[in-house]
Protein backbone atom coordinates (compact mmCIF):
# COMPACT_ATOMS: atom_id res chain seq x y z
CA UNK A 1 0.00 0.00 0.00
CA UNK A 2 1.53 3.49 -0.84
CA UNK A 3 0.75 5.96 1.96
CA UNK A 4 -1.29 9.10 1.13
CA UNK A 5 -1.13 12.69 3.08
CA UNK A 6 -4.11 14.87 2.11
CA UNK A 7 -3.68 18.52 2.94
CA UNK A 8 -6.35 20.80 2.84
CA UNK A 9 -7.54 24.33 5.49
CA UNK A 10 -11.37 22.80 4.89
CA UNK A 11 -12.00 19.72 7.03
CA UNK A 12 -15.14 18.70 4.29
CA UNK A 13 -12.68 18.73 1.51
CA UNK A 14 -10.91 16.21 3.48
CA UNK A 15 -13.50 14.17 4.53
CA UNK A 16 -14.92 14.27 1.32
CA UNK A 17 -11.71 13.32 -0.25
CA UNK A 18 -11.66 10.26 1.84
CA UNK A 19 -14.86 9.11 0.87
CA UNK A 20 -14.43 9.84 -2.69
CA UNK A 21 -12.76 6.24 -4.12
CA UNK A 22 -12.27 3.00 -2.20
CA UNK A 23 -8.17 3.98 -2.30
CA UNK A 24 -7.35 0.38 -0.70
CA UNK A 25 -8.63 -1.60 -4.14
CA UNK A 26 -6.27 1.35 -6.19
CA UNK A 27 -3.48 0.37 -3.73
CA UNK A 28 -3.24 3.30 -1.02
CA UNK A 29 -4.11 4.24 2.06
CA UNK A 30 -4.60 7.35 3.81
CA UNK A 31 -1.57 7.51 6.43
CA UNK A 32 -3.13 11.27 7.66
CA UNK A 33 -4.48 14.42 7.02
CA UNK A 34 -3.22 18.16 7.75
CA UNK A 35 -4.94 21.27 7.86
CA UNK A 36 -1.97 24.02 6.50
CA UNK A 37 1.39 23.57 4.67
CA UNK A 38 3.26 24.08 8.11
CA UNK A 39 1.40 21.10 9.20
CA UNK A 40 1.91 19.18 6.65
CA UNK A 41 5.85 19.65 6.57
CA UNK A 42 5.81 18.24 9.68
CA UNK A 43 4.05 15.19 9.08
CA UNK A 44 5.44 14.66 5.57
CA UNK A 45 9.31 14.45 7.75
CA UNK A 46 7.33 12.29 10.01
CA UNK A 47 5.02 9.81 8.38
CA UNK A 48 7.36 9.75 5.16
CA UNK A 49 4.05 9.44 3.03
CA UNK A 50 4.57 7.71 -0.98
CA UNK A 51 2.00 10.77 -2.34
CA UNK A 52 0.72 14.36 -0.98
CA UNK A 53 -2.58 15.91 -1.81
CA UNK A 54 -2.21 19.49 -1.46
CA UNK A 55 -4.53 22.72 -1.89
CA UNK A 56 -2.66 25.49 -3.49
CA UNK A 57 -3.80 28.26 -0.92
CA UNK A 58 -3.72 27.36 2.56
CA UNK A 59 -2.62 29.45 5.81
CA UNK A 60 0.70 29.81 7.27
CA UNK A 61 2.29 27.88 4.12
CA UNK A 62 0.83 27.14 1.04
CA UNK A 63 1.05 24.23 -1.09
CA UNK A 64 3.67 25.72 -3.59
CA UNK A 65 5.96 26.52 -0.82
CA UNK A 66 5.36 23.44 0.53
CA UNK A 67 6.37 21.62 -2.29
CA UNK A 68 9.52 23.85 -2.76
CA UNK A 69 10.32 23.24 0.75
CA UNK A 70 9.95 19.77 0.67
CA UNK A 71 12.50 19.68 -3.12
CA UNK A 72 14.84 22.15 -1.53
CA UNK A 73 15.54 21.30 2.07
CA UNK A 74 14.52 17.67 2.66
CA UNK A 75 16.05 14.52 1.51
CA UNK A 76 12.75 12.96 1.29
CA UNK A 77 10.78 13.63 -1.38
CA UNK A 78 7.01 12.09 -1.70
CA UNK A 79 4.93 12.92 -4.77
CA UNK A 80 2.70 15.26 -5.23
CA UNK A 81 -0.60 16.06 -6.56
CA UNK A 82 -1.44 19.47 -6.56
CA UNK A 83 -5.61 20.22 -6.15
CA UNK A 84 -7.09 24.08 -6.68
CA UNK A 85 -10.13 25.52 -7.25
CA UNK A 86 -8.15 28.53 -9.95
CA UNK A 87 -7.43 28.49 -13.14
CA UNK A 88 -4.11 29.87 -13.20
CA UNK A 89 -1.95 28.67 -15.49
CA UNK A 90 1.24 30.86 -13.53
CA UNK A 91 0.34 27.96 -10.36
CA UNK A 92 0.35 25.31 -12.74
CA UNK A 93 3.82 26.44 -14.26
CA UNK A 94 5.39 26.85 -10.75
CA UNK A 95 3.52 23.55 -9.53
CA UNK A 96 5.42 21.71 -12.90
CA UNK A 97 8.33 23.35 -12.31
CA UNK A 98 8.79 21.83 -8.42
CA UNK A 99 8.22 18.10 -10.12
CA UNK A 100 4.38 17.70 -9.38
CA UNK A 101 2.91 15.01 -10.88
CA UNK A 102 -0.29 16.19 -11.88
CA UNK A 103 -2.98 19.51 -11.34
CA UNK A 104 -6.48 18.51 -11.03
CA UNK A 105 -8.95 21.37 -10.78
CA UNK A 106 -11.69 21.78 -7.80
CA UNK A 107 -14.57 20.17 -8.12
CA UNK A 108 -12.42 16.72 -8.08
CA UNK A 109 -13.77 14.92 -10.84
CA UNK A 110 -13.65 10.97 -9.57
CA UNK A 111 -13.08 8.96 -12.42
CA UNK A 112 -10.41 11.81 -13.17
CA UNK A 113 -8.41 11.32 -9.97
CA UNK A 114 -9.02 7.55 -10.41
CA UNK A 115 -7.03 7.63 -13.64
CA UNK A 116 -4.38 9.18 -12.31
CA UNK A 117 -3.72 7.52 -9.28
CA UNK A 118 -3.29 4.38 -11.11
CA UNK A 119 -0.80 5.99 -13.76
CA UNK A 120 0.63 6.96 -10.44
CA UNK A 121 0.57 3.35 -8.99
CA UNK A 122 3.79 2.17 -11.59
CA UNK A 123 5.57 5.29 -11.17
CA UNK A 124 5.36 5.38 -7.25
CA UNK A 125 6.59 1.63 -7.37
CA UNK A 126 10.11 2.25 -9.15
CA UNK A 127 10.23 5.26 -7.12
CA UNK A 128 10.45 3.51 -3.75
CA UNK A 129 12.75 0.64 -5.86
CA UNK A 130 15.30 3.11 -6.61
CA UNK A 131 14.67 5.23 -3.25
CA UNK A 132 15.55 1.46 -1.30
CA UNK A 133 18.45 0.70 -3.51
CA UNK A 134 20.02 4.28 -2.66
CA UNK A 135 23.60 4.91 -5.01
CA UNK A 136 24.07 1.45 -5.96
CA UNK A 137 24.86 0.90 -9.45
CA UNK A 138 22.05 -2.19 -9.42
CA UNK A 139 18.94 -2.08 -8.30
CA UNK A 140 17.49 -5.80 -8.44
CA UNK A 141 13.88 -5.12 -8.12
CA UNK A 142 13.64 -2.79 -10.92
CA UNK A 143 15.97 -5.08 -13.45
CA UNK A 144 13.52 -7.83 -12.42
CA UNK A 145 10.54 -5.91 -13.30
CA UNK A 146 12.11 -5.22 -16.66
CA UNK A 147 13.43 -8.28 -17.78
CA UNK A 148 10.26 -10.58 -16.30
CA UNK A 149 8.39 -7.95 -18.48
CA UNK A 150 5.97 -6.95 -15.13
CA UNK A 151 5.56 -3.48 -16.13
CA UNK A 152 2.92 -0.68 -18.78
CA UNK A 153 3.35 0.85 -21.22
CA UNK A 154 3.26 3.75 -18.69
CA UNK A 155 5.99 2.23 -16.82
CA UNK A 156 8.74 2.40 -19.23
CA UNK A 157 10.15 5.86 -18.91
CA UNK A 158 10.51 5.19 -15.71
CA UNK A 159 12.48 2.58 -15.86
CA UNK A 160 14.84 3.76 -18.54
CA UNK A 161 15.01 6.74 -15.81
CA UNK A 162 15.88 4.33 -12.55
CA UNK A 163 18.17 2.57 -14.91
CA UNK A 164 19.84 5.58 -16.92
CA UNK A 165 19.46 3.95 -20.30
CA UNK A 166 17.78 5.07 -23.23
CA UNK A 167 14.78 3.30 -24.04
CA UNK A 168 15.28 2.94 -27.79
CA UNK A 169 19.02 1.03 -28.46
CA UNK A 170 20.44 -2.18 -29.17
CA UNK A 171 20.58 -4.18 -25.96
CA UNK A 172 21.65 -7.62 -25.18
CA UNK A 173 21.01 -9.81 -21.80
CA UNK A 174 24.24 -11.27 -20.80
CA UNK A 175 23.96 -13.94 -18.35
CA UNK A 176 27.73 -14.29 -16.55
CA UNK A 177 28.42 -18.01 -14.48
CA UNK A 178 31.09 -17.79 -12.11
CA UNK A 179 32.04 -21.56 -11.53
CA UNK A 180 33.03 -22.52 -8.20
CA UNK A 181 36.60 -23.92 -7.37
CA UNK A 182 36.70 -26.71 -5.41
CA UNK A 183 40.48 -26.11 -4.24
CA UNK A 184 40.26 -22.73 -3.17
CA UNK A 185 37.06 -21.25 -0.21
CA UNK A 186 34.15 -20.05 -2.55
CA UNK A 187 33.90 -16.27 -1.82
CA UNK A 188 31.33 -13.84 -2.64
CA UNK A 189 32.32 -11.62 -5.32
CA UNK A 190 30.31 -8.39 -5.61
CA UNK A 191 28.31 -7.65 -8.38
CA UNK A 192 29.76 -4.25 -8.12
CA UNK A 193 33.01 -5.18 -8.80
CA UNK A 194 31.57 -7.32 -12.10
CA UNK A 195 29.57 -3.53 -12.69
CA UNK A 196 33.37 -2.28 -12.84
CA UNK A 197 34.89 -4.65 -15.23
CA UNK A 198 31.71 -4.48 -17.36
CA UNK A 199 32.17 -0.16 -17.28
CA UNK A 200 35.52 -0.14 -17.84
CA UNK A 201 35.17 -2.01 -21.12
CA UNK A 202 32.21 0.70 -22.23
CA UNK A 203 32.75 3.37 -24.55
CA UNK A 204 31.88 5.89 -22.43
CA UNK A 205 33.57 4.69 -18.81
CA UNK A 206 30.56 6.20 -16.69
CA UNK A 207 27.79 4.72 -18.88
CA UNK A 208 25.33 2.48 -16.27
CA UNK A 209 25.64 -0.87 -16.63
CA UNK A 210 22.83 -2.74 -14.14
CA UNK A 211 23.72 -6.00 -12.75
CA UNK A 212 21.06 -8.33 -11.43
CA UNK A 213 22.19 -11.48 -9.22
CA UNK A 214 19.68 -14.00 -10.80
CA UNK A 215 21.37 -16.53 -7.88
CA UNK A 216 24.25 -17.02 -6.04
CA UNK A 217 27.27 -16.95 -8.51
CA UNK A 218 24.72 -16.07 -11.67
CA UNK A 219 24.83 -12.50 -12.76
CA UNK A 220 23.18 -10.49 -15.37
CA UNK A 221 24.05 -7.81 -17.07
CA UNK A 222 21.92 -4.98 -19.10
CA UNK A 223 24.84 -4.22 -22.02
CA UNK A 224 23.93 -1.66 -24.19
CA UNK A 225 25.51 -2.61 -27.57
CA UNK A 226 25.76 1.20 -28.82
CA UNK A 227 28.34 1.74 -25.72
CA UNK A 228 29.82 -1.65 -25.69
CA UNK A 229 31.06 -2.88 -29.46
CA UNK A 230 32.43 -0.23 -31.43
CA UNK A 231 32.87 -0.54 -35.04
CA UNK A 232 36.36 -1.32 -34.12
CA UNK A 233 35.92 -4.72 -32.32
CA UNK A 234 33.38 -7.15 -33.78
CA UNK A 235 30.61 -8.49 -30.84
CA UNK A 236 32.75 -11.64 -30.95
CA UNK A 237 36.12 -10.04 -29.53
CA UNK A 238 34.65 -7.99 -27.34
CA UNK A 239 32.94 -10.59 -25.58
CA UNK A 240 35.96 -12.62 -25.39
CA UNK A 241 37.98 -9.82 -24.28
CA UNK A 242 34.79 -8.98 -21.04
CA UNK A 243 35.27 -13.00 -20.15
CA UNK A 244 39.11 -12.63 -19.53
CA UNK A 245 38.75 -9.59 -17.56
CA UNK A 246 35.81 -10.77 -15.58
CA UNK A 247 38.31 -14.30 -15.05
CA UNK A 248 40.93 -12.23 -13.98
CA UNK A 249 39.25 -9.92 -11.86
CA UNK A 250 36.81 -12.68 -9.83
CA UNK A 251 40.52 -15.40 -10.09
CA UNK A 252 37.41 -18.01 -11.20
CA UNK A 253 36.16 -19.32 -14.59
CA UNK A 254 33.71 -18.19 -16.25
CA UNK A 255 30.90 -18.64 -18.93
CA UNK A 256 28.93 -16.05 -20.24
CA UNK A 257 25.73 -16.56 -22.11
CA UNK A 258 24.92 -14.09 -25.00
CA UNK A 259 20.86 -13.04 -25.26
CA UNK A 260 19.89 -11.42 -28.53
CA UNK A 261 19.64 -8.53 -29.59
CA UNK A 262 16.81 -6.26 -29.13
CA UNK A 263 16.09 -2.71 -30.19
CA UNK A 264 14.31 -1.46 -26.74
CA UNK A 265 14.33 -1.84 -23.01
CA UNK A 266 11.02 -2.72 -23.53
CA UNK A 267 12.19 -5.92 -25.01
CA UNK A 268 14.48 -7.11 -22.87
CA UNK A 269 12.72 -9.34 -21.41
CA UNK A 270 12.87 -11.38 -24.80
CA UNK A 271 16.97 -11.10 -24.47
CA UNK A 272 17.11 -12.54 -20.59
CA UNK A 273 14.98 -15.57 -21.64
CA UNK A 274 16.91 -16.47 -24.55
CA UNK A 275 20.44 -16.28 -22.56
CA UNK A 276 19.19 -18.04 -19.59
CA UNK A 277 17.71 -20.99 -22.59
CA UNK A 278 21.30 -20.72 -23.65
CA UNK A 279 22.43 -22.26 -20.64
CA UNK A 280 20.60 -25.42 -21.53
CA UNK A 281 23.81 -25.59 -24.23
CA UNK A 282 26.72 -25.85 -21.15
CA UNK A 283 27.55 -29.54 -21.28
CA UNK A 284 26.51 -30.01 -24.91
CA UNK A 285 29.09 -27.11 -25.96
CA UNK A 286 31.85 -28.94 -23.89
CA UNK A 287 33.39 -25.59 -22.09
CA UNK A 288 32.95 -22.92 -24.20
CA UNK A 289 33.88 -19.77 -22.80
CA UNK A 290 30.82 -17.77 -24.71
CA UNK A 291 27.97 -19.35 -25.80
CA UNK A 292 25.50 -17.64 -27.97
CA UNK A 293 22.03 -17.70 -27.69
CA UNK A 294 21.73 -17.23 -31.61
CA UNK A 295 23.81 -19.98 -32.32
CA UNK A 296 22.36 -22.96 -30.35
CA UNK A 297 18.75 -22.26 -30.08
CA UNK A 298 17.09 -24.57 -32.05
CA UNK A 299 20.07 -27.13 -32.03
CA UNK A 300 19.11 -30.51 -30.31
CA UNK A 301 19.67 -31.68 -27.46
CA UNK A 302 19.64 -35.02 -25.70
CA UNK A 303 16.96 -35.36 -22.38
CA UNK A 304 16.97 -39.26 -21.87
CA UNK A 305 19.40 -41.67 -20.32
CA UNK A 306 22.39 -42.86 -20.43
CA UNK A 307 22.27 -46.28 -21.96
CA UNK A 308 21.87 -49.24 -20.16
CA UNK A 309 25.12 -51.41 -21.37
CA UNK A 310 27.48 -48.77 -19.71
CA UNK A 311 25.22 -48.23 -16.91
CA UNK A 312 25.43 -51.87 -16.23
CA UNK A 313 29.01 -52.10 -17.03
CA UNK A 314 30.14 -49.34 -15.17
CA UNK A 315 28.64 -50.77 -11.78
CA UNK A 316 29.97 -54.30 -12.16
CA UNK A 317 33.43 -53.19 -12.65
CA UNK A 318 33.05 -50.91 -9.40
CA UNK A 319 32.07 -54.04 -7.70
CA UNK A 320 34.96 -55.75 -8.92
CA UNK A 321 37.16 -52.92 -8.08
CA UNK A 322 38.64 -52.40 -11.44
CA UNK A 323 39.86 -48.68 -11.55
CA UNK A 324 41.19 -48.99 -14.87
CA UNK A 325 37.87 -50.25 -15.95
CA UNK A 326 35.66 -48.42 -14.12
CA UNK A 327 37.91 -45.19 -15.87
CA UNK A 328 37.49 -46.07 -19.09
CA UNK A 329 33.56 -46.02 -18.21
CA UNK A 330 33.73 -43.17 -17.04
CA UNK A 331 35.59 -41.33 -19.92
CA UNK A 332 32.81 -43.15 -22.36
CA UNK A 333 30.05 -41.43 -20.21
CA UNK A 334 31.68 -38.14 -20.28
CA UNK A 335 32.41 -38.50 -23.99
CA UNK A 336 28.75 -39.62 -24.15
CA UNK A 337 27.29 -36.17 -22.38
CA UNK A 338 29.14 -33.99 -25.05
CA UNK A 339 28.94 -35.88 -28.27
CA UNK A 340 24.87 -36.77 -27.66
CA UNK A 341 24.33 -33.02 -26.21
CA UNK A 342 22.94 -33.58 -23.29
CA UNK A 343 20.62 -31.02 -21.45
CA UNK A 344 21.69 -30.34 -17.67
CA UNK A 345 18.52 -32.36 -16.03
CA UNK A 346 19.66 -35.61 -18.50
CA UNK A 347 23.02 -35.15 -17.07
CA UNK A 348 21.90 -34.58 -13.32
CA UNK A 349 19.58 -37.86 -14.01
CA UNK A 350 22.08 -40.00 -15.21
CA UNK A 351 24.84 -39.10 -11.78
CA UNK A 352 21.89 -39.41 -9.81
CA UNK A 353 20.71 -42.89 -11.35
CA UNK A 354 24.55 -44.01 -10.74
CA UNK A 355 24.45 -43.15 -7.03
CA UNK A 356 21.35 -44.77 -6.40
CA UNK A 357 22.79 -47.81 -7.82
CA UNK A 358 25.56 -47.42 -5.87
CA UNK A 359 23.86 -46.96 -2.07
CA UNK A 360 21.44 -49.99 -2.99
CA UNK A 361 24.79 -51.94 -3.88
CA UNK A 362 26.07 -51.01 -0.05
CA UNK A 363 22.44 -51.31 1.21
CA UNK A 364 22.58 -54.87 0.08
CA UNK A 365 26.22 -55.60 1.21
CA UNK A 366 24.54 -54.36 4.79
CA UNK A 367 27.07 -50.95 4.71
CA UNK A 368 25.90 -47.71 5.41
CA UNK A 369 26.13 -44.93 2.14
CA UNK A 370 26.60 -42.15 4.56
CA UNK A 371 30.04 -43.23 5.40
CA UNK A 372 31.06 -42.26 2.07
CA UNK A 373 32.23 -38.38 2.90
CA UNK A 374 31.76 -37.69 -1.08
CA UNK A 375 28.43 -38.67 -0.92
CA UNK A 376 27.04 -34.88 0.08
CA UNK A 377 29.47 -33.47 -2.08
CA UNK A 378 27.97 -35.65 -5.17
CA UNK A 379 24.05 -35.74 -4.48
CA UNK A 380 24.39 -31.45 -4.12
CA UNK A 381 27.05 -31.33 -7.23
CA UNK A 382 24.70 -28.86 -8.95
CA UNK A 383 25.03 -25.78 -6.43
CA UNK A 384 28.91 -25.88 -6.61
CA UNK A 385 30.00 -28.00 -9.70
CA UNK A 386 28.09 -26.42 -13.06
CA UNK A 387 31.50 -27.26 -15.43
CA UNK A 388 31.65 -30.66 -16.95
CA UNK A 389 35.03 -31.07 -16.18
CA UNK A 390 34.96 -30.40 -12.62
CA UNK A 391 31.87 -32.87 -12.08
CA UNK A 392 33.72 -35.39 -14.02
CA UNK A 393 36.34 -34.83 -11.34
CA UNK A 394 34.09 -35.16 -8.51
CA UNK A 395 32.77 -38.05 -9.98
CA UNK A 396 35.79 -39.83 -10.33
CA UNK A 397 36.63 -38.95 -6.77
CA UNK A 398 32.99 -40.67 -5.56
CA UNK A 399 33.68 -44.06 -7.58
CA UNK A 400 37.08 -44.52 -5.51
CA UNK A 401 36.11 -44.02 -2.69
CA UNK A 402 32.26 -46.34 -3.39
CA UNK A 403 35.01 -48.87 -4.75
CA UNK A 404 37.05 -49.16 -1.82
CA UNK A 405 33.94 -49.27 0.88
CA UNK A 406 32.61 -51.64 -1.26
CA UNK A 407 35.69 -53.92 -1.11
CA UNK A 408 35.89 -53.07 2.74
CA UNK A 409 32.45 -54.18 3.33
CA UNK A 410 33.36 -57.72 1.37
CA UNK A 411 36.06 -58.40 3.57
CA UNK A 412 33.94 -57.75 6.25
CA UNK A 413 31.19 -60.07 4.60
CA UNK A 414 33.62 -62.39 4.17
CA UNK A 415 34.93 -62.42 7.27
CA UNK A 416 31.37 -62.44 8.94
CA UNK A 417 30.81 -65.62 6.85
CA UNK A 418 33.70 -67.41 7.82
CA UNK A 419 32.65 -67.01 11.47
CA UNK A 420 29.51 -68.25 10.91
CA UNK A 421 30.99 -71.65 9.54
CA UNK A 422 33.73 -72.06 12.27
CA UNK A 423 31.02 -71.62 14.72
CA UNK A 424 28.58 -74.67 12.63
CA UNK A 425 31.67 -76.71 12.86
CA UNK A 426 32.10 -76.48 16.86
CA UNK A 427 28.58 -77.01 17.12
CA UNK A 428 28.21 -79.81 14.37
CA UNK A 429 31.65 -81.49 15.11
CA UNK A 430 29.54 -84.82 16.41
CA UNK A 431 28.32 -84.78 12.24
CA UNK A 432 29.81 -86.73 9.47
CA UNK A 433 31.23 -83.17 8.14
CA UNK A 434 33.50 -82.47 5.51
CA UNK A 435 34.96 -79.50 3.68
CA UNK A 436 33.24 -80.00 0.88
CA UNK A 437 29.51 -80.56 2.27
CA UNK A 438 30.13 -77.03 4.42
CA UNK A 439 30.88 -75.28 1.04
CA UNK A 440 28.01 -76.42 -0.14
CA UNK A 441 25.50 -76.02 2.67
CA UNK A 442 27.16 -72.25 2.42
CA UNK A 443 26.95 -71.52 -1.17
CA UNK A 444 31.03 -71.52 -1.50
CA UNK A 445 33.97 -72.72 -3.34
CA UNK A 446 35.22 -75.58 -1.34
CA UNK A 447 39.02 -74.83 -2.10
CA UNK A 448 38.27 -71.14 -1.88
CA UNK A 449 36.95 -71.96 1.61
CA UNK A 450 39.97 -74.01 2.70
CA UNK A 451 42.01 -71.05 1.79
CA UNK A 452 40.17 -68.57 3.15
CA UNK A 453 39.60 -71.03 6.72
CA UNK A 454 43.32 -71.40 6.61
CA UNK A 455 44.54 -67.63 5.88
CA UNK A 456 41.70 -66.19 8.56
CA UNK A 457 43.05 -69.00 11.61
CA UNK A 458 46.18 -70.04 10.45
CA UNK A 459 45.14 -74.13 10.58
CA UNK A 460 43.81 -76.26 8.15
CA UNK A 461 40.02 -76.93 8.00
CA UNK A 462 40.64 -81.14 8.61
CA UNK A 463 43.44 -80.19 11.31
CA UNK A 464 40.91 -77.67 12.86
CA UNK A 465 37.66 -80.39 12.97
CA UNK A 466 40.00 -82.90 14.09
CA UNK A 467 41.41 -80.77 17.59
CA UNK A 468 37.98 -79.65 18.43
CA UNK A 469 37.18 -83.93 18.47
CA UNK A 470 39.69 -85.23 19.86
CA UNK A 471 39.69 -82.35 22.57
CA UNK A 472 35.87 -83.64 23.23
CA UNK A 473 37.13 -87.18 23.58
CA UNK A 474 39.68 -85.82 25.96
CA UNK A 475 36.76 -84.32 28.03
CA UNK A 476 34.75 -87.79 28.42
CA UNK A 477 37.90 -89.94 28.83
CA UNK A 478 38.17 -88.27 32.11
CA UNK A 479 34.42 -87.83 32.79
CA UNK A 480 32.79 -91.08 31.72
CA UNK A 481 33.65 -94.59 31.26
CA UNK A 482 32.13 -94.89 28.03
CA UNK A 483 34.13 -97.42 25.78
CA UNK A 484 36.39 -96.57 22.52
CA UNK A 485 33.96 -97.28 19.91
CA UNK A 486 30.91 -95.19 22.19
CA UNK A 487 33.18 -92.28 22.35
CA UNK A 488 34.27 -92.21 18.70
CA UNK A 489 30.74 -91.98 17.79
CA UNK A 490 30.04 -89.28 20.37
CA UNK A 491 32.91 -87.31 18.60
CA UNK A 492 32.26 -87.87 15.04
CA UNK A 493 34.22 -90.49 14.08
CA UNK A 494 32.43 -93.47 12.20
CA UNK A 495 35.40 -96.36 12.44
CA UNK A 496 36.97 -96.45 16.06
CA UNK A 497 39.91 -97.66 15.11
CA UNK A 498 40.56 -94.49 13.13
CA UNK A 499 39.93 -92.64 16.07
CA UNK A 500 42.35 -94.47 18.33
CA UNK A 501 44.90 -93.67 15.29
CA UNK A 502 43.90 -90.16 15.00
CA UNK A 503 44.21 -89.30 19.19
CA UNK A 504 47.79 -91.35 18.75
CA UNK A 505 48.73 -89.16 16.42
CA UNK A 506 47.95 -85.89 17.93
CA UNK A 507 48.60 -86.16 21.65
CA UNK A 508 51.44 -89.07 21.49
CA UNK A 509 49.37 -91.28 23.52
CA UNK A 510 46.91 -93.85 22.66
CA UNK A 511 43.41 -92.81 24.37
CA UNK A 512 43.30 -96.07 26.83
CA UNK A 513 46.61 -95.07 27.93
CA UNK A 514 45.50 -91.25 28.36
CA UNK A 515 42.43 -92.93 30.38
CA UNK A 516 44.64 -95.16 32.34
CA UNK A 517 47.14 -92.46 33.48
CA UNK A 518 44.38 -90.39 34.82
CA UNK A 519 43.49 -93.17 36.88
CA UNK A 520 46.62 -94.18 38.01
CA UNK A 521 47.50 -97.39 36.39
CA UNK A 522 50.62 -98.69 34.57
Amino acid sequence: MYKVLLVDDEIFVRKGLRNLMDWESLGYEICDEAGNGQEALEKIRQLEPDLVIADIRMPILDGLELIRRVTEEDAYRPTFIIVSGYHDFQYAQRALRYGVHDYILKPIDEAELESTLKALSGTLGLKKLTTLAGDRFVTDSIVETLVQGQFSEEDKGALSSALQMPEMSRYQYVLVELHSNPNIPNVEWPAKELTLVMQSMMVNPVSKVPVYEQSSGLYGLLVDLEQFVTTKARQESAYLSLHAAITKASGRLVTLYIGKVVDSLQEMNLSYRSANEATSYKYAENGAAVIYASQVQGTPLYYFDVDSEVYSRLLERLEENNAELYAQDTELLFRQFVEKRFAPNAVANTITRFVIGIINIIRKMEGDEKKLRMLPLIMDWQGSYSRLQDLKSLFNEFLHEAAAYLAELRNEQSKGGIERIKKFIETNYTENISLKSIAGKFYMNSVYLGQLFRKTYGIYFNDFLLQIRISEAKKLLRQTDLRMYEIAEKVGFQNADYFVTQFEKLEKVTPTDYRNKLLGKK
